[in-house]
């Protein structure tokens, strides 16, 4: 069965960016600063990491099967050019679908229903795999809805001083996680997986 994770590259401090969206070029220091090349989706990026977190992102990437993400990410990053680096369907949650891309394709599909529906609709691309969702306001919709199963945090050693927490204005707090359930210590960043703790 489909399991809803959310993972995210975090500070210290809680942030995964900066003020004024800065700060990303010492959050994602990691992926650059080992010898383990990792090709992508796209041609001209690829990563290089240190052994350990090699084998983290290959297995992180070989279980997920689709990702859901806000429209402002999918903006920031002119939808990746297309395709997202890790080649994966990126369910794109709306209020307002672009008018130059068709409502779905390959690449990604737009829903407007709400974060039920979008996560309803990336289960079904994902099939047996899971369904990663993007930190922030998305984070916190499903975490507030129910959804979310996982949290997976690359933890690295800077402190930003503010900007866009992984989570937010909850409105059930506080959350229990349980684990971590995994620890993978790469080069300048620790790979934690902690899994949410359902009330009742």
């Amino acid at each position: 069965m489909s399991k809803v994770f959310t993972s995210a590259t975090m500070s210290l401090d809680g942030y995964i960016a900066g003020p004024d969206e800065s700060g990303f070029d010492l959050l994602f220091r990691w992926y650059g600063n080992g010898d383990v090349e990792i090709p992508t989706a796209n041609p001209e990026m690829r990563f290089h990491t240190s052994a350990a977190s090699a084998e983290h992102l290959r297995e992180f990437t070989a279980s997920t099967g689709a990702l859901v993400v806000g429209r402002h990410l999918y903006d920031i990053t002119n939808g990746w050019g297309g395709r997202h680096p890790l080649d994966k369907t990126v369910v794109v949650l709306t209020h307002r679908p672009p008018e130059d891309r068709p409502r779905a394709d390959e690449n990604f599909v737009f829903v407007t229903d709400g974060i039920e529906a979008a996560v309803d609709t990336a289960k079904e691309i994902a099939g047996d795999r899971w369904v990663g969702v993007n930190g922030g306001t998305i984070a916190r919709q499903c975490l507030d809805a129910g959804l979310l199963d996982e949290v997976h945090v690359d933890l690295v050693p800077v402190i930003l001083g503010g900007g866009t927490p992984f989570f937010s204005s909850l409105k059930d707090v506080p959350v229990e996680l349980a684990g971590p359930d995994s620890v993978v210590e790469g080069t300048g960043v620790t790979h934690l997986r902690y899994r949410v703790v359902r009330g009742g």
